[in-house]
């Protein structure tokens, strides 16, 4: 045994490089264990998020989305940009360089708030004792006083459609492509195909989602997944719902996909299939036999309200345990953690965590939807407000959506709030921090607003829960 630690956090994800830092700033001597390696066969920290994840999606949702713009809207702001082209390896080039950035940045904060950052696998033994297998060098055994397992998460496979790395990829795969291919299959309604699609619809390729449910992004409001969905169609996508892939299989150089549907069985040609129907906890190699960590059927991490695992003195966090895949409910989970083993008292409101798809429009919620309280039996109310009447989004050019707002009738708690529209994801923090204090709808309303802002509309939506809205007519 040749070192010791206060803590050792495996993996260096949003989640375990949180926990370390946070711990380390506890004063305690800590270790972060991460084995991520990029396709250029370089070790980075960051994990999926910041390597193959958030951070290269939305670089190339932006890139893709300017020339969307530059091709279908300057026009309307008097604009004439004459012929637009898209260089498709400079845009990879760009998110490349904004990915090295911020892994990294990574490195760097680790580096500053004194956590030892070990690139190699951790496994996790009994008795918070843990095995680290450098990338090069012999494995060594690492006592520490606390735990916590940040292993994150990896997409499903569908044996089905097995990856190829080439015609049939994962959604790391999707983010690689040197070229729009003429014609892109996405399995998955989801987040992440939604976004792929869109980056890939915007470049030029034809886009068909195929989502195995009736319903459309089923995890939100349904008012508001039926307006994003009306918004998504007209730009192009090709989304068929109720629709199961039964098989795909490359042929030269195509994959013929075949699905059934409502009306029965069906056959797509594309030249790429992104399969994006979601993401299951990585944990290979993460624990022996006798680490006493309990797993469910899905493979998750069993873990308290405080992410204790049922291991003495080990925690676990982020993509590997209940609720969310989100790099923020991750990192929130990290700091709680590390403050536990402080001793400090915490927690995590699991009721106020908000979920972003970045496409444009962009769809933002958090809470309940109206499917969801209305199932409760809670007597609530509901105020909506278009962006078609928001004096901001007109001069943007960007119309589309509404900002909902669903209220407790008896106390006027805010039980949840779904906005679609311009810039939702910035916009929803607004009303996470009125939920996390536990506000009401006429706090919202008692709150004075910019003039002229996207954020009228949550203002505007909160008066319309009373039928008090000043800029549009009450219903």
């Amino acid at each position: 045994m040749s070192k010791a630690f206060d803590v050792v956090v495996i993996g260096g994800g949003p989640a375990g490089y949180i926990a370390a830092i946070r711990a380390a700033q506890h004063g305690m001597s800590v270790a972060c264990i991460d084995e991520w390696q990029n396709r250029d066969g370089k070790n980075a920290f960051g994990g999926t998020c910041l390597n193959a994840g958030c951070i290269p999606s939305k670089a190339l949702l932006e890139s893709s989305e300017l020339y969307h713009r530059a091709t279908h809207e300057f026009s309307k702001h008097g604009i004439s940009t004459g012929d637009v082209s898209i260089d498709v390896a400079k845009m990879q080039k760009r998110k490349a360089q904004i990915v090295r950035q911020l892994t990294g940045g990574i490195a760097g904060l680790l580096k500053a708030a004194k956590v030892e950052g070990l690139v190699g696998h951790g496994k996790l033994l009994s008795d918070r004792k843990v095995e680290f297998t450098p990338t090069s060098g012999e494995t060594e055994v690492l006592a520490a006083g606390s735990v916590v397992l940040a292993s994150g998460s990896t997409p499903v496979e569908l044996k089905i459609a097995a990856f190829d790395g080439e015609r049939i990829v994962d959604s790391w795969g999707a983010l690689e492509f040197e070229s729009a291919p003429e014609k892109l299959g996405v399995v998955g309604a989801g987040v992440i195909g939604l976004e792929l699609g869109s980056v890939w619809n915007r470049l030029g390729s034809d886009v068909v989602i195929l989502e195995a449910m009736d319903e459309f992004l089923s995890m939100a409001d349904q008012q508001l997944a039926r307006d994003a969905h009306k918004q998504f169609v007209s730009q192009g996508l090709d989304i068929r719902l109720g629709a199961a892939v039964t098989s795909a299989k490359v042929s030269g150089q195509k994959v013929q996909v075949e699905y059934t549907d409502k009306d029965g069985d069906q056959q797509l040609e594309v030249d790429k299939l992104v399969v994006a129907v979601g993401r299951r906890p990585f944990t290979d190699g993460l624990l022996a036999a006798d680490s006493g960590v309990q797993q469910d059927e899905r493979g998750f991490i069993v873990v308290d309200d405080e992410c204790r695992s049922s291991a003495k003195g080990v925690f676990a966090v982020g993509d590997c345990v209940r609720g969310p895949m989100l790099a923020h409910k991750g990192s929130e989970e990290g700091v709680m953690a590390a403050d536990l083993i402080a001793g400090e008292v915490t927690e995590v409101n699991y009721a106020v965590i908000p979920s972003v798809i970045y496409t444009a429009p962009e769809i933002a919620w958090v809470g309940q939807t109206e499917e969801e309280v209305k199932a409760s039996g809670k007597a609530y109310k509901t105020g909506s407000f278009p962006f078609a009447a928001s004096g901001r989004a007109k001069a943007m050019e960007q119309t589309d959506g509404m900002v909902k707002i669903i209220s407790a009738q008896d106390d006027d708690q805010i039980l949840g709030v779904h906005i679609v529209g311009p810039m939702a994801g910035e916009l929803i923090s607004e009303v996470v921090l009125a939920m996390e204090f536990q506000a009401s709808t006429e706090d919202i309303q008692r709150t004075v607003h910019a003039h002229p802002t996207l954020a009228e509309a949550i203002h505007e939506a909160s008066l319309a829960v009373d039928n008090k809205a000043l800029n549009y007519p009450n219903r």
